[in-house]
C-alpha cells in the first residue's frame, strides 16, 4: 500500500486538500497522460484483490477489501491507532458532497487508499482516501420511473472489487463490471425479467471468480433467487431459486422439490411467492459454503399465498449453498410460515466461539423477528436463540426443534393484532458487528410495533405494494395525542449482545429509531451514526460515549476504517432515507437538517469543518378548494395509501427528501393530472399512473391530499405544536437547506 501511495504522490496524482475538502487538483484538471497513469496505478493495486488476499485481510488491516471487511462479515478492524484513549481528539479530515438527496446505505470498499462506494440510483464513486477527491464516477442511468418498484428508497449498499474490476448491481436489475482505474464499463448483464418488478439494492459478493447477486421486489410480485456470474465474461454460471415455481412444471433442482412440499393451496407462483435475497451474504472459505439470507413472502400473510398452511420454504431462511454449483447444502428457517414481513435478510456474522466448553463454528443473525440466533454453520444445527428486543408473536424458540413457539393470536386470522416487532423488524438491513476481544455483537436495534389485519378481499395489483395487510388499521391515528404516542413508541438503541450467554451486556438508548450500521475496532471502540444527525464512538466494553460530532443529516450506513501511511481514518457515508422514512412519515429529528448526502472521513487531529447549513423555512401553502364527500375522501385515502404512500409517506407526510405533497405549489395542483397520470416528471422519478388511475381516481387522490393539507394547516395554527414537538417539530414548516 505504501508503495502504491508513494507512486501516486510522486507523479502528482493524489492532489492536495484544503480545509473544506476541495481538491487542489481535481480529475477534471488532469492531462490525459496523468489520468491514464493514475488509472494504471489503481488498476494494479486492485488487480490482486481476490480470494487469497481477502482471506488474509488481517495481514493488511489498513484496507477494507470486502463488504464486511472479511468474508466472515464481522465488521471488526484490527486497527487501534484510534482508540478509547484518544478518540476524543478525532476531527474531520475531509468531506465530499455526493449530490444525492435520498438515502445513502453503502459500505465503502477501500483498496490501497482508494474508496469505492455507491449512492442513489446505483451510481458508483471512486474517491481518494487521503483527500476525498473524486477520481471517477459511473452513472448507470437507471430509468427514473423504475423507482416505483423500489419499496425502500432508490438506495444501493455498495460494490465488490475483484481483480481490477468493480462490480455493482443496478436498481433496474443489471450487474455491471467496471474498470477499477477509470470506471469504464467492461461488461454488463441483465439479471432479471424486466417484465416483473424486480430491483437490486444489495451489494454483490465475489467468491471463487463468481460474482453473486440477489434482488428485491417481494411485495410487488416476484419469485426470489440468487445468481452467480463469471467475473471475466458476465456469463451466468448458476441460479438458486429461493421459493418453488409452478408445481405442474419440472422442478429446477431437488431443493425446489423439497420446498414445494411446504406450500399448500393457492396459486402463489402466479404472483411469484417472494423470498427475495435482497441483502445479506457471508462466506466460509474453509467449508466452501456461501450463506444467503432470504426474505418475506408475497403477500405477507401466509393464509393468502398458501391457504393450506405449511412452512413455505425457503422464506425467512438462511440457506447454505455450494458457491461453485449453487446447490443447497443446508437451510434453517427463522420464521416458519412467515406472515409479518419477518425477513432473514439481515446481516449474518461468522465466528468461532466457545459454547459449553467447546469451540463452535457458528453463524449469528438478528433477523427481523426479534430473536438472536446462534447456529452451527457447518450443518445449520440450532444452538440457541433469545429475544434481543421485545416480542409478542412467540414465547420462545423450542431448543429441541429450533422452531419458534407462536402465540396463536399473532397471526391475526380474524381480527387486528398489535405485534412486536413491526414489519421494520427488531433489526433491519443496518449491519451489526462482532468484536472478538469483548465477545459482543453490536446490534442497531429497533423497538416498534405494528397493527396487522388480514386484507379480506385481497387481489394482486401489478406494480402496487401487495402486502395482503388491511391498510385501514395501519393508517396513522388522526388525533394529535394518538400520533404523539405513536412517534414516542418508535425507539432505537445500540445493544451489545453476548451470543454465548444470549443476553444484553449493555445498551445505549438513542433519541429515535432507524439508526446507522456499526463498526467495531481493536481500539475498544464501536462507531455508529444516528438518525439525529450525529456520528459517535462508544467504548466497546462498557458502552460509554467517548466522542460524537454533528454531521447535519441522519446516518443509516455503516462506517469503515482504513489507514494511509500509518494514519488511521474512519469513514462513513451520510444521507437520510430508506424504508422507515418513506413508510412511516415520521418527522425528522431537529439535528437532521441536510438534504444532500456526504462521504465523511475522520482522523485524530483532523481540522476540516463542515459548513453550517443555511436553513430557511417555508409554511404550508394554501391548497385549492375541492368539494369531497366523506365517501370520496375514504376512497381517496385508500388509493393514496395503495399507490402513493410508499414514497410520499403515510397520511401525506414525508419523512424523507421525497416531496411532501402538503407543500405542493399552486402550479402543481393545477397540473395534477399531467403529473400523476401523464408522467411529466417521470425523468426525475415520478412515474405516470395513467394505466392504473382513471381521471376519477386521480381526482379522489388529489382531494385526499388537499384534505390532509388543510387539516395540517389548521393543526399548525393551533396550540398543538408547542405541546407536541415530536409531532410538529418539523411538520409545520418545510426546511429548505442551501448547502454552502
Amino acid at each position: 500500500m505504501r508503495r502504491v501511495l508513494f507512486v501516486l504522490t510522486a507523479i502528482g496524482l493524489l492532489g492536495g486538500c484544503d480545509r473544506d475538502g476541495d481538491s487542489e487538483k481535481g480529475a477534471a484538471e488532469m492531462s490525459v497522460d496523468e489520468a491514464a497513469a493514475r488509472a494504471e496505478v489503481i488498476r494494479a493495486a486492485t488487480a490482486t484483490v481476490a480470494g487469497e488476499r481477502i482471506g488474509a485481510a488481517n495481514e493488511e488491516p489498513g484496507n477494507w477489501l470486502a463488504h464486511g471487511r472479511t468474508y466472515d462479515e464481522q465488521r471488526h478492524s484490527p486497527l487501534a491507532d484510534i482508540n478509547d484513549a484518544n478518540v476524543a481528539e478525532l476531527g474531520l479530515a475531509w468531506y465530499w458532497d455526493t449530490g444525492d438527496t435520498r438515502g445513502l446505505e453503502a459500505t465503502p470498499i477501500v483498496v490501497d487508499g482508494v474508496l469505492f462506494t455507491t449512492g442513489t440510483w446505483s451510481r458508483v464513486y471512486a474517491n481518494d482516501g487521503r483527500t476525498g477527491e473524486l477520481i471517477w464516477k459511473y452513472d448507470p442511468e437507471v430509468p427514473r420511473e423504475w423507482g416505483k418498484y423500489a419499496c425502500c428508497d432508490v438506495v444501493n449498499r455498495g460494490v465488490a472489487v475483484w481483480k481490477g474490476r468493480v462490480f455493482v448491481g443496478t436498481l433496474d436489475g443489471r450487474l455491471v463490471a467496471l474498470d477499477a482505474g477509470t470506471g469504464e464499463v467492461i461488461w454488463e448483464t441483465l439479471t432479471i425479467d424486466q417484465e416483473r418488478p424486480y430491483t437490486i439494492t444489495g451489494a454483490p459478493r465475489v467468491i471463487n471468480d463468481l460474482v453473486v447477486i440477489g434482488n428485491g421486489g417481494g411485495e410487488y410480485g416476484v419469485r426470489g433467487y440468487v445468481t452467480a456470474y463469471d467475473t471475466e465474461t458476465g456469463d451466468e454460471r448458476w441460479r438458486f431459486w429461493t421459493v418453488p415455481g409452478d408445481p405442474s412444471k419440472p422442478f429446477e433442482n431437488p431443493a425446489m422439490e423439497l420446498a414445494a412440499k411446504t406450500w399448500s393451496g393457492g396459486n402463489w407462483w402466479e404472483i411469484g411467492g417472494g423470498g427475495t435475497a435482497w441483502d445479506s451474504m457471508a462466506f466460509d472459505p474453509e467449508l466452501n459454503l456461501l450463506y444467503v439470507g432470504v426474505g418475506n413472502g408475497t403477500p405477507w400473510n401466509r393464509d393468502l399465498r398458501s391457504p393450506g398452511g405449511g412452512d413455505n420454504l425457503f422464506l425467512a431462511s438462511i440457506v447454505a449453498l455450494n458457491p461453485d454449483t449453487g446447490m443447497l447444502v443446508w437451510h434453517y428457517q427463522t420464521t416458519p410460515g412467515e406472515t409479518w414481513d419477518y425477513t432473514a435478510t439481515q446481516h449474518m456474522i461468522l465466528a468461532d466461539i466457545v459454547i459449553d466448553g467447546t469451540l463452535r463454528k457458528v453463524i449469528m443473525q438478528a433477523p427481523k423477528n426479534g430473536f438472536f440466533y446462534v447456529l452451527d454453520r457447518t450443518d445449520g444445527r440450532f444452538i440457541s436463540a433469545e429475544p434481543y428486543v421485545p416480542i409478542n408473536w412467540a414465547t420462545h424458540v423450542d431448543p429441541d426443534t429450533g422452531r419458534p413457539v407462536e402465540i396463536p393470536e399473532a397471526r391475526h386470522p380474524n381480527d387486528t393484532a398489535l405485534v412486536f416487532p413491526s414489519a421494520h423488524g427488531g433489526h433491519n438491513w443496518h449491519p451489526m458487528a462482532y468484536n472478538p476481544a469483548t465477545g459482543y455483537v453490536y446490534i442497531p436495534a429497533i423497538e416498534m410495533a405494528l397493527l396487522y389485519a388480514r386484507e379480506q378481499d385481497f387481489e394482486y395489483l401489478p406494480g402496487a405494494f401487495n402486502s395482503g395487510i388491511d391498510l385501514t388499521p395501519l393508517l396513522p391515528p388522526k388525533t394529535v395525542e394518538e400520533r404523539a404516542a405513536m412517534f414516542q413508541s418508535m425507539k432505537g438503541h445500540l445493544a451489545a449482545w453476548d451470543p454465548v450467554r444470549q443476553e444484553e451486556a449493555w445498551r445505549v438508548q438513542h433519541p429515535g429509531t432507524w439508526n446507522g450500521g456499526v463498526l467495531t475496532t481493536a481500539g475498544n471502540l464501536v462507531f455508529q451514526g444516528r438518525s439525529d444527525g450525529h456520528f459517535a464512538a462508544y467504548a466497546a466494553d462498557t458502552g460509554e460515549l467517548k466522542w460524537e460530532t454533528p454531521v447535519y443529516t441522519g446516518i443509516i450506513a455503516a462506517p469503515v476504517t482504513y489507514a494511509i501511511d500509518g494514519e488511521q481514518y474512519v469513514a462513513v457515508i451520510a444521507g437520510w432515507g430508506g424504508s422507515f422514512t418513506l413508510f412511516t412519515g415520521a418527522p425528522r429529528h431537529r439535528g437532521n437538517l441536510l438534504s444532500e448526502g456526504r462521504l465523511l472521513a475522520f482522523k485524530v487531529g483532523g481540522e476540516s469543518n463542515l459548513p453550517e447549513p443555511q436553513v430557511t423555512y417555508v409554511n404550508i401553502p394554501e391548497p385549492p378548494e375541492m368539494a369531497m364527500s366523506e365517501e370520496e375522501l375514504a376512497e381517496g385515502q385508500m388509493l393514496y395509501h395503495t399507490w402513493c404512500s410508499s414514497c410520499h409517506g403515510s397520511d401525506v407526510h414525508s419523512g424523507s427528501s421525497v416531496p411532501d405533497l402538503k407543500y405542493l405549489p399552486a402550479a402543481s395542483h393545477s397540473r395534477w393530472n399531467l403529473i400523476v397520470r401523464e408522467g411529466v416528471y417521470s425523468t426525475v422519478g415520478m412515474p405516470g399512473f395513467k394505466e392504473i388511475l382513471s381521471e376519477a381516481d386521480a381526482r379522489l387522490v388529489h382531494g385526499y391530499v388537499v384534505n390532509r393539507t388543510k387539516a395540517a394547516i389548521e393543526e399548525c395554527q393551533s396550540d398543538y405544536p408547542k405541546q407536541y414537538p415530536e409531532v410538529f417539530g418539523t411538520a409545520c414548516t418545510k426546511r429548505v437547506v442551501a448547502t454552502p
